[in-house]
């Protein structure tokens, strides 16, 4: 009884914060100072402009003249606006269809240059540099090369006897060629894929080999399950950089043929510094906020069921 309760008693004794050594305490420090000019930076750019971007979506404010008070009237608004709900879709569709097919292709680029072979470097170089190039520059590229008349696609196409469509100038074909564009950019989750590839164990492929599997075998076993929080990473990041981005369809298509094109970030664009309507331009920018936030919350919710961490145990 009595060796019970000094035990209680010890057990009772708060141990507070431990005492840092010097070295410790100069980490730490290190560490504040490393971050600090982040937080100086997001609080004195970032922090403000949200908050005020929050206030302004309750007014009707043109940024010539003062706001106005005017509650939930830009949300109701939404209701009622029909190229509210042609963006939100047409962002949908591009954000799906370019994020599926770039994870595809940049996954099998990235499955075909992780061989060892003499001179790989050069062609995962080549691969990856359309990802660093200017966006106009992309834009005005495959303007030429998406063209009905002189294009390259359509030219190729003559070859065979075809007669390529007008990519840009039909509506039922020009998201298509916005999402075939972005494939450009596939370099960026090569190379993130690349990283994932050599990291995953080679002794999972040897004792899968020793059961008796093969090659599609080993792909289907081992490498998807070990690649799968990769390919979840790339999902997450770039659906969410889809269906915020715009700058090249204003340059490409400026939402036509017929707002075939009209994505979520190039109608607030429109509205927000063409029309001066800065307090509907709030509004929808923090609907989009709402609906990424859905969207990503969802896309957690359903990785329990195929992204696998190692030492993950599952029933």
């Amino acid at each position: 009884m009595a060796v019970q309760q000094q035990i209680d008693q010890v057990g009772a004794v708060p141990l507070g914060k431990p005492k840092l050594g010097k070295r410790a305490r100069r980490e730490e420090l290190e560490f504040y100072l490393f971050i600090s000019l982040w937080v100086i930076g997001f609080l004195a750019f970032d922090a403000g402009p949200i908050v005020a971007s929050l206030l302004i979506s309750f007014t009707n404010w043109t940024a010539l003249s003062p706001p106005e008070f005017v509650a939930m009237a830009n949300y109701q608004r939404m209701i009622g606006d029909p190229l509210f709900y042609t963006a939100l879709r047409n962002s949908i569709y591009f954000g799906v269809g370019s994020v599926g097919l770039g994870l595809i292709v940049s996954f099998l680029l990235a499955l075909l240059l992780n061989q060892n072979v003499f001179g790989m470097s050069v062609f995962r170089t080549i691969f990856y540099l359309p990802s660093v190039v200017s966006g106009i520059a992309v834009a005005i590229l495959w303007i030429m090369i998406l063209h009905q008349d002189f294009g390259l696609i359509n030219s190729v196409l003559s070859w065979f006897g075809i007669q390529g469509p007008g990519w840009l100038v039909q509506p039922a074909w020009a998201m298509p060629a916005l999402i075939l564009m972005s494939l450009w950019g596939a370099g960026g989750s090569m190379v993130i894929y690349l990283a994932g590839l050599q990291s995953v164990p080679q002794h999972l492929y040897e004792a899968a080999a020793i059961d008796g599997a093969g090659t599609w075998q080993k792909f289907w076993t081992v490498t998807i399950p070990m690649m799968s929080p990769v390919i979840f990473y790339n999902l997450i990041v770039g659906f969410i950089a889809s269906i915020q981005g715009f700058v090249l369809v204003l340059i490409m298509t400026n939402g036509g043929p017929a707002n075939a094109t009209l994505v979520y970030g190039l109608y607030l664009y429109r509205l927000a510094f063409q029309f001066f309507q800065m307090g509907y331009a709030s509004a929808l920018a923090w609907v989009l906020l709402m609906v990424i936030m859905l969207i990503t919350a969802t896309q957690f919710y359903f990785a329990r069921y195929w992204v696998y961490y190692e030492g993950d145990l599952r029933k």
